[in-house]
């Protein structure tokens, strides 16, 4: 075989995991195409957090329902514009793929990819209930049982009091969720600057290195545990809070950097053989790029909400995949985005777990739905094997949570 050949055949062999799951879903669509017409798309701000839920309505009585990491006012304006592009308000329903290129392309004025996602979940939502099916199977899986979750250590009241560790492991271990795997946001052992933390000191990162040796001498090996950032640190403060926690045993380090892709990020790789963690910041394929080429993160961390819905996600798991890149999910949404992430996870191969605020004191998150609430044992959430996300949303709830002033589905 020549080497044109050859760069040939194995282009082809890249590009055929990308064309998998869209061949799988035009096969399930085929025959329900330009049957129902989208109607409307309506967005609502909910109470907590940037909450935003997105509704689509059809001509067949039948909506979908997504969550886009926007605020609904900023939604509304856009998608006022949205109703005169080519396709989408009068346009099927099922013609995913079409209403993302559209979608995507806009440049005067541009629609933010935050919506786009949110718009996206909703349009798979809307086609597994016209097809009949869960949206992990028309996205080609499963590739597992359930999806694999972690949460946060933050109801740990004070990390930097060994008794305090103790009563949180054990009223950890008692909860039904049964998680397994814990990230500890690095405001828990130091008051961290937010945009842009100073170097950090000796002093800081001996109050690092005591709390989470204080959660490792309480869990033992029970629990993962991973050190959680938002983009505060420069280079030589993220390679060593992740050294800091490499004799513990740490599972990752998130997000220490500036989001986009830099030198730094290379810098970093090579000073620790922590795992990196990162990407809940990042939009698109084009943005998680330069990060899986240079091979600088160990986990890609994208959010379903901002990085492009189920079509978005999907691309960037399949160009991880090239590079055995295991994929990680960005979630601190409502039941809509945790079962949204929880489909896609089962559709990607390379995937490691998605963050998740089920299982909180208050289980607000859980209160969402009129159905059968999130089963959710042994750290993994199982989707219900129901047309689109499997999810009836509580309407009572959501007027009950809906942010100030906010029209109900205005």
């Amino acid at each position: 075989m020549n080497n044109y050949s050859r760069r040939n055949f194995l282009g082809k062999l890249i590009a055929i995991p990308a064309g998998l799951w869209l061949s799988n879903y035009h096969a399930f669509s085929a025959s329900l195409k330009n049957q129902v017409r989208i109607t409307a798309i309506k967005a609502i701000q909910l109470d907590h957090g940037d909450t935003c839920l997105i509704k689509i309505e059809t001509d067949a009585g039948l909506v979908g329902y997504g969550e886009a990491g926007i605020y609904a006012n900023v939604a509304r304006a856009h998608i006022e514009h949205l109703s005169n592009v080519k396709g989408i308000i009068g346009g099927d329903p099922l013609a995913i793929e079409r209403h993302f290129f559209y979608m995507t392309s806009i440049e005067h004025p541009m629609v933010p990819m935050d919506l786009i996602s949110g718009i996206d979940i909703a349009l798979w939502d809307l086609a597994g209930k016209i097809l009949d099916q869960p949206v992990y199977k028309l996205l080609g899986g499963p590739f597992r049982d359930g999806c694999p979750m972690y949460s946060h250590g933050d109801e740990l009241e004070n990390i930097m009091d060994p008794a305090s560790c103790r009563k949180w492991v054990e009223y950890t271990k008692q909860q039904p969720e049964g998680f397994t795997t814990f990230k500890f946001s690095m405001q828990m052992f130091f008051t961290v600057e937010q945009p842009f933390h100073p170097t950090v000191t000796s002093a800081e990162l001996k109050k690092l290195y005591q709390g989470l040796a204080n959660v490792r001498e309480a869990a033992g090996d029970t629990f993962d545990i991973a050190i959680h950032c938002h983009n505060e640190f420069n280079t030589p403060s993220a390679i060593a809070i992740a050294n800091t926690g490499k004799p513990l045993n740490v599972a990752f380090i998130e997000d220490p950097l500036n989001v986009h892709y830099s030198e730094g990020w290379v810098a970093l790789k090579q000073g620790t053989t922590v795992p990196v963690l990162a990407g809940e910041k990042l939009r698109t394929l084009r943005q998680f790029k330069p990060f899986l080429d240079a091979q600088v993160v160990d986990i890609i961390h994208p959010d379903i909400a901002f990085a492009g819905g189920f079509t978005g996600c999907m691309k960037i798991a399949d160009y991880a995949a090239i590079t055995r890149t295991p994929v990680a999910l960005h979630n601190v949404g409502t039941l809509v985005k945790t079962y949204a992430s929880a489909h896609l996870s089962l559709a990607i191969q390379n995937f490691y777990r998605s963050e998740s605020l089920l299982g909180r004191k208050a289980r607000m998150v859980e209160q969402m739905t009129t159905g059968e609430p999130p089963v959710f044992r042994n750290g993994i959430l199982h989707v219900p094997d129901k047309p689109g996300l499997g999810l009836s949303l509580d309407e009572s709830f959501l007027k009950r949570h809906m942010a100030k002033d906010e029209p109900w589905w205005g």
